[in-house]
């Protein structure tokens, strides 16, 4: 029989629907060994990453407990002055700029899962033609942070698939950032593989968390110039005073933020330690090492590329 039409094509897998297709699959691949698991997972991460890297308008790349969150909070606020949203939503992708086209589509990634995708494992080549605003922290602060977040927040499956220590394993604080896989020696190999590929990338903003705390409104500043939004200086002003610790820690605990999930909230409400704002201090890896094991930890800093500027005492940058 004579078709009278063509059939429509199916419409574009959306971000949702391949999350749902990658729990899916991970449920039904239960039989695989673990390795393959793994990789089978990180690819199908990758994958959906690669999408929002396509269609975004600037990157915002950190390693974890760079003070991200404390980042994404600031810029939410001030791109919901600017478009008239409400508070309680933080920037997610392009939920905002959903709402108002004059908002962009920030993709927020630490290129952990994407070369598994991509296979560039030796280059960032899948960044080239876009901006990236690179988020960086003094690596010993970090390491200190990510053992509190490996500890009491993050999930035994994100701790297999990432080669973090097993879950439940009888290590502490000093075990945790001289880990390779986990600690100093790895975040100081990320930073540098960054320092690397800036010449060949072009547009890389480096912003210093620790230059964040000393200046807020400055950096913000420096975002927004970069990244080609108008936000005012007042907007700017009101996004650093919405995004204050205390406001923060306050917001955390009464859940302010809907439908962030496990983003900004406490893994347990009667731990301190557990909270995602957590001491937000700089040089605060000291209270938990020794002189002696401060002296190691730099000396692994000290392979760092200098551009980054962290040494013996983290000063703002000039």
């Amino acid at each position: 029989m004579r078709r009278l039409f063509k059939p429509e094509k199916s419409p574009p897998m959306g971000d949702k629907a391949r999350a749902a297709a990658r729990i899916l699959i991970m449920l039904l691949s239960f039989w695989l060994p673990a390795e393959r698991r793994k990789r089978l997972e990180r690819w199908l991460r990758g994958r959906e990453e690669f999408k929002k890297l396509e269609r975004c308008d600037w990157v915002l790349m950190s390693w974890g407990k760079s003070g991200r969150t404390w980042l994404r909070v600031m810029l939410s606020r001030a791109y919901q002055l600017r478009g008239g949203l409400p508070s309680d939503e933080l920037l997610d992708f392009d939920n905002f700029r959903d709402r108002d086209a004059s908002l962009p589509a920030v993709f927020f990634t630490h290129n952990n899962y994407l070369r598994n995708y991509t296979g560039n494992w030796g280059s960032k080549a899948h960044f080239q033609g876009k901006r990236i605003v690179l988020l960086v922290r003094d690596p010993r602060d970090v390491a200190v942070s990510q053992f509190f977040q490996w500890k009491f927040r993050m999930r035994p499956n994100k701790k297999f698939i990432n080669d973090y220590p097993p879950h439940g394993a009888a290590i502490d604080v000093w075990d945790f950032v001289q880990d390779v896989d986990a600690g100093v020696p790895r975040i100081v190999d990320y930073f540098n593989g960054w320092a690397r590929a800036m010449p060949e990338l072009g547009e890389v903003l480096v912003i210093r968390y620790e230059d964040m705390r000393t200046d807020p409104s400055r950096v913000l500043r420096q975002i927004f110039d970069f990244t080609g939004t108008e936000i005012s200086d007042a907007q700017i002003g009101e996004a650093v005073e919405f995004a204050a610790y205390e406001n923060m820690k306050k917001m955390e605990q009464e859940r302010h933020f809907k439908g962030s999930g496990a983003r900004v909230k406490p893994g347990d409400k009667d731990n301190p330690q557990s909270f995602k704002v957590r001491k937000a201090k700089v040089g605060g890896y000291r209270d938990y090492f020794t002189d002696e094991q401060c002296q190691q930890l730099e000396a692994m800093v000290a392979e760092l590329d200098p551009q980054f500027g962290y040494g013996t005492q983290v000063e703002p940058a000039a």
